[in-house]
């Protein structure tokens, strides 16, 4: 089946006969009658919303006759839910402005919009409805966010698995559900709706996590997102910024000092002036880790501008400029760490990361409830490492040459959206249908360092002439796709979600490698360069559906089940190390992932989703311990076939609304977050496989906590625990190989508590906490190659506190 057979069916559903809708429009205004403009308007009983002009006039669609509950929501004034039957024009609605504006009061009012500020169904050009979606609200959290703690920061996010392995919080490395967190490699990272990583298909690595103090929310959707976003098992993680403020000019400021020589400064600057608006922010750290050879600096920039044309059309363009250096401390053997967690023995490993991101998006609103956006995006970047990293992590480092590799990533891409709603019968419906292309020209080399130890980066071939480790690749990708997704609703209650999505894909990895063989006294008895040009082509489609029921208001139950596919990274055909050796016959992954679940709230106090899923891969790309001309070595190839399944559940329940209601300013939330997650190998050729658990895959992953507040006081206290989890396909363990030196065996169980505080006091707000405030001694990584090899441990306790000033 060919791309252009699609043509008849696009053709149907935009040809879809549109019947007319009812529309609610009024005024709102202020207890004097002032109108106020950018209040948000929600329906509740589907969320559609949006925000009065300058006018403070409104005006939303609804599916037909009847009555509807309306919220309406402006910072600084009592949030409204007002029942209004439809049609209706010309109506007041009156808003009573907060007199008491404790921290408490301005969080149990967010809470409330929390409700309803979720992935929506519709969300302007794209459509979640049947999917699992979660959503991470920053100004609800009272956490360590000038680090970034994911811990934290994703502590209501079920199932992800965290490597702890970058200091200052300068890389996110998430995963869950079976898929390695490294560099969130297993998801498709956005911000403000585009892509963030190295290159999407060939080397989809996030070296660059957007500041946490920056963020308006955090999105998320599971595997069922690989028919919108691409096609990885992991799903969709979308950084969303702050929006400008409404003021024509606010200024804010954070200042964070910490153990071990922590410090950084966040600020930002923002403001609304007739159409045009701006959100602009400067992010420095530096510090020098709880282990030696562990400092670091960074410098983040970020620009945005927009201009509203009209009340329809608009205009955003974003800028991103991120750089680092940071000196590695080395890996550590199971020995080594049992023994001090916090030694390092090199002295001379640094890595750098200069990123240079662009987007131009363009949204309108057609007078046929119709939505159309187009966003253009752009990378340029480098990545550069630069160390001693030999497979024996307890050898002492002797000088002498280093390995280097520099990866420099140059790509673009387009992505357009239409989104029709449309409805039948009475019943409110929506079709998407989107198209996005990218290309890539990106290179990578890898050769001798220096003997020196400072961050050298340039290729020292004069000095090491002979060295083994030497090649020098292009990788021009080229990435077509197309999709489409149609909610059904089969009744007001019932939909249904059928999509797909057309790849055609072409990687190439053009370039040469050096074959240097020595005797034993040196001398060099073959030194040849190999070329190679391997060009992969491959197109396919993906198909997925989703269902909705939701019985009541408050209330839904869900399901879904979409292909995946992982494309082979170019890092899968080309790096070379002395103890890691990738298989010529390695291939593309594919699988699918299922949800069924229910999740809502009850009354106001307690919001869930609870849910059982299944992942399921082939050809699934791992890594095992074997032998090659007589030495061990990791070797990188298609496994097998893999199941991953489990049950997840999130639960928060607000106690002051349950128990201590009459009191506004008391607030006191707690939460469970429970994965319980099995795995299995089900067929390999690889030796040892099969019947074993796949890698990354704690039987028990949990988070539990409980926040405090009371007027301007805000407290939080997190504690998690996760079993232990392997590494490696053949499911070593440790002790069980003296060939592992700390790169291979299992991740034990461990549990870490942290805590975080806040008070307000007029513009000024002071935040105090301790992380890992237990001191235990654990890890979450054992690396192959940089940062270690090695066992990489995480922080010890932290302390830190921020001042935080706005005008």
């Amino acid at each position: 089946m060919k791309l252009k057979d699609f043509s008849c069916l696009l053709f149907v559903l935009f040809s879809l006969n549109a019947f007319s809708q009812t529309h609610i429009s009024g005024v709102v205004v202020g207890e004097s009658g002032e109108k106020l403009s950018y209040v948000a308007v929600y329906n509740k009983a589907n969320g559609n919303k949006t925000v009065t002009n300058k006018e403070g006039a409104f005006d939303l669609a609804v599916s037909n006759s009847g009555t509807y509950t309306f919220v309406f929501y402006k910072d600084n004034f009592s949030i409204l839910e007002q029942e209004i039957s439809a049609p209706a024009s010309d109506i007041t609605v009156t808003l009573n402005k907060i007199t008491n504006l404790s921290e408490v009061v301005v969080k149990n009012e967010r809470e409330k919009l929390f409700a309803l500020h979720k992935l929506k169904d519709i969300e302007e050009t794209a459509i979640y409805a049947g999917k699992k979606t979660e959503v991470i609200q920053l100004d609800k959290l009272t956490a360590n966010k000038a680090t970034n703690n994911a811990r934290q920061i994703y502590g209501q996010v079920v199932g992800l698995t965290i490597n702890e392995s970058s200091d200052g919080g300068l890389q996110l490395s998430i995963g869950g559900r079976g898929l390695d967190p490294n560099r969130t490699a297993n998801f498709n990272t956005r911000q403000n709706g585009y892509d963030i990583s190295a290159d999407v298909l060939g080397y989809p690595e996030s070296y660059y996590a957007t500041p946490t103090e920056s963020l308006e929310e955090i999105q998320i959707v599971r595997g069922a997102a690989s028919l919108q976003y691409g096609t990885q098992f992991g799903g969709l993680v979308n950084f969303k910024i702050k929006s400008p403020s409404k003021k024509p000019i606010e200024f804010l400021t954070r200042n964070t000092i910490g153990s071990y020589g922590l410090y950084t400064n966040f600020s930002s600057l923002s403001g609304t002036k007739g159409k045009f608006s701006y959100y602009t922010f400067f992010n420095y750290k530096k510090g020098n880790g709880f282990r030696p050879n562990s400092d670091f600096e960074s410098k983040n920039y970020f620009a945005n501008v927009n201009y509203q044309f009209t009340d329809k059309t608009s205009l955003h363009f974003d800028y991103t400029h991120f750089d680092y250096l940071a000196q590695q401390a080395g890996g550590l053997t199971d020995q080594m760490f049992d023994q001090d967690p916090a030694q390092s023995n090199r002295t001379r490993n640094w890595f750098a990361v200069n990123w240079n991101l662009f987007a131009l998006r363009l949204k309108h609103h057609f007078d046929n409830d119709a939505d159309f956006s187009l966003q253009l995006f752009g990378l340029d970047a480098s990545r550069k490492t630069v160390g001693f990293r030999p497979n024996r992590v307890d050898l002492p480092d002797p000088g002498g040459v280093r390995d280097l590799i520099v990866g420099d990533f140059v790509n673009w891409g387009a992505e357009a959206r239409y989104l029709k709603k449309y409805s039948i019968n009475g019943n409110s419906n929506a079709f998407l249908i989107g198209a996005k292309y990218y290309q890539a020209q990106n290179t990578g080399i890898q050769g001798p360092g220096s003997s020196g130890s400072d961050a050298d980066f340039n290729l020292a071939t004069a000095e090491f002439p002979q060295d083994p480790n030497q090649s020098s690749y292009k990788y021009p990708n080229l990435n077509f796709s197309v999709f489409g997704e149609n909610i059904f609703k089969i009744t007001e209650k019932l939909s249904i979600t059928p999509g797909f999505r057309y790849e055609n894909i072409k990687t190439q990895a053009n370039g040469t490698y050096r074959k240097i063989n020595l005797d034993n006294a040196g001398n060099v008895i073959l030194d040849e360069t190999v070329a190679e040009n391997n060009v992969k082509k491959r197109d396919f489609f993906l198909f997925g559906v989703g269902l909705s029921y939701k019985p009541q208001n408050g209330i839904e139950f869900y399901g879904n089940i979409s292909q995946n596919y992982r494309s082979v990274t170019y890092s899968d055909l080309r790096t070379v190390y002395s103890s890691y050796a990738i298989s010529a016959d390695i291939t593309d992954e594919k699988g699918f992932t299922s949800d069924i679940g229910i999740r809502g709230q009850i009354n106001d106090k307690i919001r869930f989703d609870s849910s059982i899923y299944a992942l399921y891969y082939n050809d699934k790309i791992g890594e095992y311990w074997t032998e090659s001309q007589g030495r061990p070595i990791i070797l990188r190839d298609n496994i097998g076939t893999a199941i991953t399944y489990g049950f997840e559940t999130m639960i928060d329940w607000s106690l002051n609304k349950t128990f201590f209601e009459a009191n506004p300013n008391l607030s006191w939330n707690v939460f469970s977050n429970v994965a319980l997650t099995d795995s299995d190998y089900l067929k390999s050729e690889a030796p040892g496989v099969k019947g074993n658990k796949v890698e990354f895959v704690p039987l028990f992953n949990i988070k539990t906590g409980t926040s405090v507040g009371y007027k301007n006081f805000m407290s939080s206290i997190q504690l998690t625990y996760v079993t232990s989890q392997f590494t490696d396909a053949t499911n070593q363990d440790v002790g069980s190989n003296s060939i592992s030196n700390g790169i291979a065996g299992k991740i034990p169980t461990y549990y870490v508590a942290d805590f975080s505080s806040s008070y307000k006091w007029k513009n000024w707000k002071l935040e105090a906490g301790v992380t890992n405030f237990t001191d235990n001694k654990y890890f979450t990584r054992r690396a192959t190659g940089y940062p270690g090899p090695g066992i990489i441990p995480s922080d010890t306790r932290m302390f830190y506190t921020t001042l935080e000033f706005v005008f």
